[in-house]
């Protein structure tokens, strides 16, 4: 089992064991045997799992749940899961990242290079085929947005932000199963991308800050539509 899958399958074995009647969180020997792997896999698992707020060991006591703490890095590996994610730091999440694009968008302005232009062109010619042929753009909406953040030039801010879409990527082919957002996305994205080869910053940002308010709006009323459903207790599978 590679450590990429023993961390989803462990956050979310711990998950289901704090719905038990004892709630108790099984033993680092009990995860092992569990996972046929060996202790110290369990233990280098752990470790990264508190390193990202979602468990905590303590010492003489045993391992406990800490999600509401969890970090943006564990709220995508809940998402890869199928775990629940809190609705407020869905929407919490949504606003940084919208607030992350607009910063971008200037950015790119000054620094994209003519391969950057050339892959968002390359992004936008797949998108309006597949509009043609009447297909959802999940993948080259997200391809679009982070071809502008990795025209920052800022390797960290681009990791950043393919968080924010691991965490959506359940959602987004529901989003643009609407045919209408399909079309009304492309044609703002290539508003967006006339901004960016223009260098025009302010434009840019402006551009985008429009582009991302429709999607923070559908954001919204999903949430609340999921609390309303269970009782203000909401939560949102695959986000």
């Amino acid at each position: 089992m590679t450590e990429k899958n023993l961390l989803a399958e462990l956050a979310s074995y711990l998950f289901s064991c704090s719905k038990t009647e004892s709630g108790r969180m099984p033993s680092e020997r009990e995860l092992a045997e569990h996972f046929s792997v060996s202790r110290g896999q369990i233990r280098e698992a752990l470790a990264i799992l508190e390193a990202m707020r979602i468990v905590e060991r303590r010492a003489k006591s045993g391992i406990y749940l800490t999600t509401r703490q969890a970090s943006v890095e564990a709220m995508a590996l809940f998402a890869r899961a199928g775990l629940p994610l809190d609705p407020v730091q869905i929407y919490e999440t949504v606003e940084l990242r919208k607030i992350h694009e607009i910063k971008a968008a200037e950015l790119a302005c000054s620094r994209a290079t003519e391969e950057n232009y050339e892959r968002l062109r390359e992004i936008l010619s797949i998108s309006e085929k597949r509009l043609e042929a009447g297909e959802g753009l999940a993948v080259e909406d997200r391809d679009f947005h982070l071809e502008i953040v990795r025209s920052t030039k800022n390797s960290v801010f681009h990791r950043i932000c393919s968080v924010y879409y691991v965490m959506g990527e359940g959602r987004l082919p529901i989003y643009f199963g609407d045919p209408s957002r399909g079309h009304r996305s492309h044609a703002e994205h290539l508003q967006i991308f006339d901004a960016l080869v223009r260098r025009d910053g302010n434009l840019a940002q402006a551009l985008m800050s429009a582009h991302l308010a429709g999607a923070e709006s559908y954001w919204k009323g999903l949430i609340e539509r999921n609390s309303d459903a269970i009782g203000g207790e909401a939560t949102l599978l695959h986000a």
